[in-house]
């Protein structure tokens, strides 16, 4: 299947609420009583600049409703704290998680806000005895103060790191826990699993910080893992099949394309057929 660029002209994504909580999800809004498959992940569940993000191919695929959680940015502290997805997760069939960076939590360092999970909101009193030099009210988002705290100290990045996986590995067991239906993870990243997770330069691809041994461990508490390498390149001069406004042409390169939504509609489908 091949797709023309779709040029400028940004989506609608019909953006909606579900009861119980203050967070916006790709619309149109699905409120059905039982027997659904709930999507949930970050930007690349919800669709950014995609017209037809995988739940709701996955939707036409099974012939069943899809309902699709996924939240700009979202991390794992909205997965587990936010009501509307809580309260979605009692009457769902079945989930489809997408696997989460371990960067956007709030942990002994910092701390992220509860929604909008990309957001920095305080460093903690450790933090700022690693980091003395360190100015923390420039920081208004994780990925721009963990790139600093990198280029600071290699050594004292590192122990951040490991603080963020190990926080990470346990709200994950809580949230798998939580979940009394059959649980489908899907990786849906630039790099596989066992891919070095760290960038020479910069922190590396979503999802952050998160191995093959981290992802290895959540295996016996899932139903099954899918693996979706991105197939639109980064670097290409135009963003294939996608939509978007003047400005937002690098951003939407680095999200997933059409194809690359169906091929994860395609591999949901086969595991939970």
């Amino acid at each position: 299947m091949s797709y023309a660029k779709a040029g400028h002209g940004p989506l609608d994504y019909q953006p909606c609420r579900y009861e119980g909580s203050p967070m916006t999800f790709r619309g149109p809004k699905i409120e059905p009583e039982e027997g659904y498959v709930l999507c949930l992940g970050g930007s690349e569940t919800f669709g950014k600049f995609s017209p037809d993000p995988y739940p709701d191919l996955l939707a036409r695929r099974l012939g069943r409703p899809v309902v699709n959680m996924g939240a700009m940015n979202a991390g794992i502290d909205l997965l587990l704290h936010d009501p509307a997805i809580r309260n979605a997760l009692t009457r769902a069939e079945a989930v489809v998680l997408q696997v989460p960076g371990a960067a956007n939590l709030s942990n002994r360092f910092f701390s992220v806000h509860p929604r909008r999970n990309d957001r920095f909101v305080k460093a903690s009193t450790m933090m700022r005895t690693i980091y003395r030099e360190v100015d923390f009210t420039e920081f208004h988002f994780t990925r721009h103060m963990l790139t600093a705290l990198k280029r600071r100290s290699e050594d004292r990045f590192m122990i951040v790191v490991e603080e963020l996986r190990a926080a990470w590995q346990a709200r994950m067991t809580t949230l798998l826990d939580r979940i009394g239906v059959p649980v489908h993870l899907l990786w849906l990243s630039r790099r596989a699993p066992g891919d070095d997770p760290l960038d020479e330069e910069g922190l590396g691809y979503d999802p952050l910080f998160v191995d093959a041994g981290m992802l290895a461990g959540l295996e016996p508490k899932a139903a099954s893992v899918s693996v979706c390498i991105l197939a639109q390149d980064a670097r290409a001069p135009a963003a294939r099949g996608m939509f978007h406004g003047r400005g937002e042409e690098t951003a939407a390169r680095l999200m997933p394309g059409p194809e690359d939504h169906d091929r994860v509609a395609l591999m949901r489908a086969g595991a939970m057929a």
